[in-house]
This record gives structure tokens, C-alpha cells and sequence, in this order.
């Protein structure tokens, strides 16, 4: 706390901390880096000339997406050379977020794949402006870039994004119907009921980062997909395996534990009542954000 006049005030950052992990989280899709640039944004925050800064939050945000950027630009060359796909860490978020469509798809598994494939810059740009709100001007002085160049990057960041957005159904209770089935038909290893579920032209990604057993390549398929997770799932060392359901990055998907312990998590996306794309996140060190104090208080 603060105090100033004789009153009690929250410290910036801390009143701010939400904001900064949302912001840290869709730059880096990776938990862990997104708390390790916050604390690096606290210590420039706790050594910074508080009577310089005259908008606490416009400065922490700026250091958090500079922050951001730099990680971002240096991890791009550790993930080529990754152990099979590369996707997000996972975070569990609170349950009403799922009804906020605007604030959930932005967050949702989908959509840090496709911000995967924008520039580091590109990606910052698309979120200030189209996920927080800020303006080109702002944005400008965030990333010290003239203006127009800054509304280039967001007009070709707005249009790369849109083009590769996944269409999805968004009705809650057929989703949760379908979740309920697939979970279901796992549990049973009925490969036939897992089938019916999954659309034709389905795809599984699987991130093992070489530290687990995982598809080293997307499956594709219905029959090589189904075939693949009942026996995944087969496997003696699983056979305690519990799956429940969870609200996973906005959505409803798959919470997968082992003797009280995190070991996976599935996002995937309806289709004309039918799973499309299946995202199985199983890498040990990209579990954290399943971890309900870590999830539930950021988003």
C-alpha cells in the first residue's frame, strides 16, 4: 500500500497485476514466461522515479509489452527447434468468462495459435489495439514507432488474424453435451463412439516437447485420430487416469489428472456439433496455469 495525504492507496501495480498477466499471457501464450516478465516488470516499477511517472498504468503496460517483445523475439528461435508442435500452455480461467464471448475468444486456445503466427510486433499491435482497446497513438508511444507505421501493422495484423480465425459453434450446452460424450466414450475406449465425434476432416495436435509420449506430427483424420487417443489412452501407466471438465482458456474442454496432479489438458473446437480441431497439451512444464490458484486469479 501507499500512502499519500494520510490515505491508504493501492500500489499501481498490484491494482493493475490482472491486466499485466492478460497482457504478458497473449504476447508470450506461455504462463510461465508471462510471470517472469511481470516480475521483471516489478522490478523496474519498484527502482523507477515514482514523480516522473505522471500514468502508472500506461507506463507498467508499456514495460510489460516491451518486456514481452524482447522474450518473444528470443523465444522464436528456441521453438524451431522444438520436439514436435508447439502449442500455448493452457490456463484454467474462471467460469464466467466463458460468457463473455468478446473476452473468451481472445483468450481461447484458437486464438493463441493464430497469434502464433504473427510477428512479434505484429502480435503486440493486434492486442493493444483490438484485445485492450488502445489507440493507434497510444500504441505508437508504447512501441516508440511513428503512428502510421503502427496503423499499418494493426490494419495487416487485423486482416492476417481474421483470415486464419477458426470458425467454431459457440452454443454452451452442446458443447458441454459433446464434452460430456467424448469424455465418455475415452473412458470406455470406445473407438467407434469416440468416431461419431469427431468431423471428418478432424486435426490432433499433440505438445509432449519431448519430455512425454506425444504425436510427434498433427494426425489428421477421423479414423487415424480416433485410433491414436483410444491408445494413448490405453496404456497401463494411465489407467487411473480421471478427465473432468473444465473452462480451459475461455472454453469448455478437458482436464486430464493423475493421482491428484495435472497431467494434460484438451481444448478443441465444435463444428456443426462435431470436434474439428483437438489440442492435447501434455508437456510437464507447460502445466502451471492448471493449477487453480494460478488460473482462476488472472483471467
Amino acid at each position: 500500500m501507499i500512502v499519500i495525504d494520510g490515505r491508504a492507496e493501492e500500489d499501481p501495480y498490484i491494482e493493475n497485476r490482472r491486466l499485466l498477466f492478460a497482457t504478458a499471457y497473449r504476447m508470450l501464450g506461455s504462463v510461465t514466461d508471462a510471470e517472469d516478465v511481470l516480475q521483471d516488470a516489478w522490478l523496474t516499477w519498484s527502482t523507477a522515479d515514482r514523480d516522473a511517472i505522471h500514468h502508472p498504468k500506461a507506463y507498467l503496460v508499456r514495460t510489460v509489452t516491451n518486456l514481452s517483445l524482447n522474450r518473444l523475439t528470443s523465444a522464436r528461435a528456441t521453438r524451431e527447434t522444438y520436439v514436435g508442435p508447439w502449442l500455448p500452455e493452457p490456463l484454467l480461467t474462471s467460469p464466467d468468462i466463458a460468457t463473455e464471448t468478446e473476452l473468451a475468444d481472445t483468450v481461447s486456445m484458437a486464438m493463441m495459435v493464430v497469434l502464433e503466427t504473427l510477428s512479434p510486433v505484429e502480435r503486440a499491435v493486434f492486442l493493444l489495439r483490438e484485445v485492450f482497446g488502445y489507440s493507434h497513438a497510444e500504441i505508437a508511444e508504447t512501441l516508440e514507432r511513428p503512428e502510421p507505421t503502427v496503423r499499418q501493422i494493426a490494419h495487416r495484423a487485423r486482416e492476417h488474424v481474421q483470415a486464419r480465425r477458426p470458425r467454431f459453434d459457440t452454443d454452451e450446452a452442446q458443447r458441454r453435451q459433446v464434452t460430456a460424450q467424448f469424455m465418455k466414450a475415452c473412458a470406455g475406449g470406445d473407438l467407434n463412439a469416440v468416431m461419431e465425434l469427431l468431423a471428418p476432416d478432424v486435426t490432433a495436435w499433440s505438445d509432449g516437447g519431448g519430455k512425454v509420449t506425444a504425436a510427434r506430427r498433427p494426425l489428421h483424420g477421423t479414423d487415424h485420430v480416433a485410433r491414436w487417443i483410444v491408445g494413448f489412452l490405453a496404456k497401463p501407466e494411465l489407467a487411473a487416469l480421471t478427465m473432468e471438465p473444465a473452462v480451459i482458456n475461455g472454453e469448455l474442454g478437458i482436464l486430464a489428472t493423475l493421482d491428484g496432479y495435472a497431467v494434460g489438458a484438451l481444448s478443441f473446437d465444435l463444428v456443426d456439433g462435431h470436434i474439428q480441431n483437438l489440442r492435447f497439451q501434455v508437456n510437464p512444464d507447460k502445466l502451471s496455469g492448471l493449477t487453480p490458484d494460478n488460473g482462476l486469479a488472472f483471467l
